[in-house]
């Protein structure tokens, strides 16, 4: 059976080349083969001896998720829906700006935690997405933007500068094999990236954020939502079992380790549900001392959700109570709603639902 090279980190790839009797520097060209230059074939890795490469072609691939389809919005924002094997597919979305390229990458075949506003939450889950799967992402887009003249070789031209872990799944749920993709996002024989320009977006999965902080501390987003746990008890079920004081307590442990020096709370603006001028005081009292911003989302309708996006004017009048108070708020701009790949609305292929319960996810955190 060959061995996915996409799944090794620097350590792995080190121990997989003294497996078969190479020196540990070989793991360094090769990470700058696969990951730097987007080589899949071994005959390309030029100073790589004749008999390793022939080696590597028998005991070894380098394969990510396959193309099932390839959408471009008017927007410039890209979609992928990727195969991961046994029908089922995960979506991962490119947002194009003028000096950066964000990819929103996915590390669960659906997701546990059934968030209601989330069509990923709909949509169930099925199981954890390996390294390879993860980091293929990462591979993939690189490679399929590049333009037909740009210099194949070259890693200058490498389209994705920022990757937040916010696609479909609950990221801190798969702790080790999303860290160790992590790792090789921050690789300077990989893929370079500072850990300012990566983030992971968590639920609130309070151990794995604290194991986070310890392990791999990159910038960290947390999806609030509301303003108590009355209500983020019915949006956010994980709430019940991490509410938000804990929530806000963890948040501010992280920060010790962080790269930034505040933590982003995401909130979805849900018509008449988390909008009101009470609700955005309240959230004012909640966070007072704990360093962040806030990116309210507006919300993006999918089938069957029974919720409704906040008016313009509701958002804007929440905005302004909160800036008021000092907190630096954003409003996010909505990109790639036209193929259905906006913030909220990925829900790819997912069988075998019948896992669909929190269990799983607890169970990866404890």
């Amino acid at each position: 059976m060959t061995t996915n090279l996409l799944d090794y980190d620097a350590k792995g790839l080190a121990n997989f080349c003294a497996e078969i009797g190479e020196k540990p520097f070989r793991a360094k060209q090769l990470l700058r083969w696969i990951h730097q230059f987007g080589k899949a074939d071994f005959v390309d890795m030029s100073d790589l001896a004749k008999g390793l490469r022939e080696k590597l072609s028998i005991l070894a691939v380098i394969e990510s998720p396959q193309i099932i389809r390839d959408h471009t919005a008017e927007d410039g924002t890209r979609k992928w829906l990727l195969s991961v094997g046994a029908g089922n597919g995960i979506e991962t979305v490119f947002i194009p700006e003028a000096k950066r390229g964000t990819l929103c990458v996915s590390s669960q075949v659906g997701c546990a935690l059934a968030c209601t506003f989330c069509s990923t939450g709909k949509q169930g889950f099925n199981r954890n997405l390996t390294v390879a799967e993860i980091i293929g992402q990462v591979w993939l887009a690189n490679n399929a933007l590049k333009t037909d003249d740009s210099d194949q070789d070259s890693t200058s031209n490498r389209a994705v500068t920022n990757v937040v872990m916010m696609g479909m799944g609950e990221p801190l749920a798969n702790f080790e094999n999303v860290v160790t993709a992590l790792d090789l996002m921050l690789d300077d024989h990989a893929y370079g990236l500072s850990r300012r320009r990566v983030t992971v977006s968590t639920s609130g999965l309070i151990p794995a954020m604290d194991r986070l902080r310890e392990r791999c501390p990159v910038a960290l987003a947390v999806s609030l939502h509301a303003p108590n746990d009355a209500l983020r008890d019915q949006l956010v079920p994980i709430n019940q079992k991490y509410p938000i004081k804990e929530l806000l307590a963890a948040c501010r442990r992280y920060l010790q380790a962080a790269p930034r020096d505040f933590v982003t709370f995401e909130y979805v603006m849900l018509d008449g549900v988390n909008d009101r001028v009470e609700h955005a005081r309240e959230l004012v009292k909640q966070v007072q001392d704990t360093p962040c911003k806030f990116n309210l989302i507006p919300f993006n309708a999918f089938s069957g959700s029974g919720y409704k996006r906040s008016s313009s004017e509701s958002v804007r009048i929440f905005r302004d109570v909160l800036m008021q108070a000092g907190l630096v708020t954003t409003i996010r701009k909505t990109r790639g709603d036209d193929i259905a790949a906006a913030c909220g609305q990925l829900a790819g292929q997912v069988k075998d639902k019948t896992r669909r319960t929190m269990q799983t996810t607890m169970a990866a955190v404890k």
